[in-house]
């Protein structure tokens, strides 16, 4: 989803991307896929680490930088299981402590810039609506992510930054294709089969594309809407509904 968002926002003109993730070879691939004009930088580190986030803004970052949106999508998945090799701690740091460290770190370039509105936009997931079984930690990092933006929405109002969150049901990624395989292996059917068990539960009976999230990401950034804050913004092909 990251790299479909950052393959969409690049074709505005004069647009600057910040590029921030695990892996730096990840990154270079999703700068190379997008847009020639584009001015993108790449930087791997951990989101969770607070003086890797200075050593960015201090020494790589071009000292005049401003940012207009942050996208904080970073995020682990799986099950976790309580005992000796708990997920736990992993999937709640990254999810939803790592996600509060970037937009509070990232808050001052976001003040600096001189655009009326500017947008945070949150990775939460649907299974901040809904729990499922052997997900704890998932469930508990997303459902925070919830209450996340709305405090910050009514905390940054005043500096007119609108603070949304997306949450997306399967999405054909990565992350989704390895948790049906999992499903796959533990049911003992082929993955196919799984897919389909897995789809015959939405609505819609399909898996969204990660461009589709991208659009609404680039929708939510545009300015074409100012009044759009506090939210989470169900896209899951009708998982939830309310």
């Amino acid at each position: 989803m990251g790299k479909a968002t950052a393959m969409l926002l690049s074709e505005t003109p004069d647009i600057r991307l910040i590029l921030i993730g695990r892996k730096i070879s990840s990154l270079e691939e999703t700068k190379s896929a997008c847009h020639p004009g584009a001015q993108v930088i790449a930087h791997a580190m951990d989101i969770r680490d607070k003086s890797a986030w200075h050593n960015l803004i201090k020494n790589i970052l071009p000292a005049d930088t401003d940012i207009r949106g942050v996208f904080a999508n970073a995020g682990v998945g799986g099950e976790n299981h309580y005992g000796v090799d708990d997920r736990w701690e992993e999937i709640i740091s990254i999810n939803l402590t790592g996600t509060y460290v970037t937009i509070m770190e990232l808050l001052p370039l976001l003040n600096k810039n001189k655009s009326v509105y500017r947008s945070i936009v949150i990775t939460s997931s649907c299974l901040a609506r809904f729990g499922v079984p052997n997900y704890p930690a998932y469930c508990t990092a997303k459902t925070g992510l919830l209450g996340l933006t709305r405090s910050l929405a009514l905390q940054l109002a005043s500096d007119k930054i609108l603070v949304n969150a997306i949450c997306p049901g399967w999405v054909e990624t990565e992350m989704a294709q390895a948790g049906i395989q999992k499903l796959a292996d533990r049911n003992g059917q082929p993955y196919d089969k799984e897919f389909a068990t897995q789809m015959s539960y939405v609505p819609l009976n399909k898996i969204s594309q990660p461009q589709e999230i991208a659009r609404l990401v680039k929708f939510l950034f545009s300015g074409d809407q100012t009044s759009i804050t506090g939210q989470g913004i169900d896209i899951n092909n009708g998982s939830f509904m309310i």
